[in-house]
């Protein structure tokens, strides 16, 4: 296996884990929704060095287009070492705010595309009996004026249990970040500092495994 593969590589989380990836060594292929982010993001990758780097476009909610591009970026570096899932629906409102097809389009970013990634790329990091899976969480409280995204981060929480029960006894490490402030360079929330966590993630050793790591806190 080689490489890494980072779905919703904006400014941020998502460009800085690809950037630490790819300083570790790993080719790595990014996915997000438009052309001019995944060519900012390849831009900045090679700028940094970055000999093996692959853009590709595909929106995270689109489940055909998510698989068609995990198999692009498979074809091109194999069954990645590491799949990274940063995409998310930011928005605040409240209770009953969003009517019900609004709140299924938040959840279908926030966390349907993550099952669509793990569903595609999990099973064949299993059959090669390793691999880490890494999904960006937030919210360890659930927040009235946040709903529908502290209800996509308690699924993403629930999501890594159970990837992490069905992959795990196949060699598979999987974990969530769950970040608890805004994310912004030069803060307490840098994006660079926090990818570090995703890289300390998956180098972790067999039977030492942390499942869900919190970045900061809200008190």
């Amino acid at each position: 296996m080689s490489g890494a593969i980072v779905i919703g590589v904006g400014p941020g989380i998502g460009l800085s884990v690809a950037r630490r990836f790819a300083r570790g060594g790993m080719p790595v292929a990014v996915i997000a929704r438009t052309e001019g982010t995944v060519d900012a993001a390849v831009s900045a990758l090679r700028d940094d060095g970055a000999r093996r780097a692959v853009g590709l476009v595909a929106d995270s909610t689109d489940e055909p287009g998510l698989r068609a591009a995990l198999d692009a970026a498979t074809d091109s570096h194999g069954v990645p070492d590491v799949l990274v899932y940063n995409a998310a629906r930011i928005r605040y409102d409240s209770v009953g705010e969003l009517s019900a097809a609004e709140l299924l389009d938040t959840y279908a970013a926030n966390v349907a595309g993550a099952v669509t990634a793990a569903a595609h790329v999990g099973p064949k990091m299993a059959a090669a009996g390793q691999g880490t899976i890494i999904i960006t969480g937030g919210m360890l409280e659930p927040e009235p004026t946040a709903v529908s995204l502290s209800l996509g981060k308690a699924g993403v929480r629930a999501l890594t249990t159970l990837l992490a029960k069905e992959l795990g006894p196949s060699g598979v490490h999987v974990a969530t970040v769950t970040v608890c402030g805004a994310v912004a360079p030069g803060t307490a929330f840098d994006p660079d500092e926090i990818a570090e966590t995703y890289w300390s993630l998956h180098s972790e050793a067999t039977g030492t495994w942390t499942h869900e790591l919190t970045y900061g806190s809200t008190s």
